[in-house]
């Protein structure tokens, strides 16, 4: 009985539709890490299972051997019996002959008795060798199963890594985007533009402040001119020549 239910258990894992149950699972890492531990387990049980099924057919092939063996030795012994039974008669000894026909008999009695022995027992030694295959069969569907499992286990994880990597480049690109206006470099470029502008200004406020004051020394030596030609005039004197800067 125990060997029918760990043969169903086999049957039923073999069969299981993997992606199918991926899709019902809540969490299909879990899920997966607890179908490899119970497929694990089942194996080893199993595993025990046909151990213990092969043991016990190679028990039942020994004695259907020694049956079949046996029969054989009897036969030989009857054959023995019953042909000295025959030399004796020949010479006339017929107690010698009637006791070896009894021998030769008994030898036939225990040749068909292990005959039935082994006859009996090869209905047994068939079912048991089915039932050793298909559990060996089974067995092998399991292994390729668990490593299918773990196979589509160590998937799942590289992919939800993989995943969870691209989702973090991807914020930290958002992060540092320069073409944003609202990011941060963003502000920071327009802060340094404006700096450039005032400095711009500046220097340029600088420049016409400079202008302005070589303007305002050449309207002042002009007037100065003026004032001493003016008081020139006043004492009589002649007014400067224009060219030479002296009294004509």
């Amino acid at each position: 009985m125990a060997k029918q239910s760990i043969f169903g258990r086999i049957a039923q894992l073999a069969k299981a539709n993997i992606n199918a149950m991926l899709d019902s699972a809540e969490d299909p890492q879990k899920m997966l890490d607890q179908m490899v531990r119970d497929y694990t387990d089942n194996i080893a049980e199993a595993e025990t299972a046909v151990a213990q099924t092969i043991g016990n057919l190679r028990m039942i092939e020994e004695d259907y051997n020694e049956d079949v063996k046996a029969a054989s030795d009897w036969g030989n012994k009857a054959i023995a019996a019953s042909s000295k039974a025959d030399e004796f008669r020949s010479s006339g000894d017929t107690a010698s002959a009637d006791k070896f026909d009894s021998l030769a008999k008994v030898a036939i009695q225990r040749q068909m008795q292990s005959e039935g022995e082994a006859k009996t027992s090869e209905p047994t030694i068939t079912s048991q060798r089915e039932i050793v295959e298909k559990l060996k069969t089974g067995l092998d569907a399991m292994k390729s199963k668990r490593q299918e499992l773990v196979s589509k286990r160590d998937e799942l994880i590289a992919r939800a890594k993989s995943a969870q990597a691209q989702s973090q480049v991807q914020e930290a690109v958002k992060s540092i985007d320069i073409m944003d206006p609202s990011s941060e470099v963003g502000r920071f470029e327009e802060k340094i533009r404006r700096e450039e502008a005032r400095v711009r200004g500046a220097a340029e406020l600088a420049s016409s402040s400079l202008d302005a004051q070589f303007n305002s020394l050449e309207d002042l030596g002009e007037q100065t001119e003026i004032e001493a030609r003016l008081a020139a005039l006043k004492a009589g004197k002649a007014t400067p020549s224009l060219t030479t800067g002296e009294g004509l």
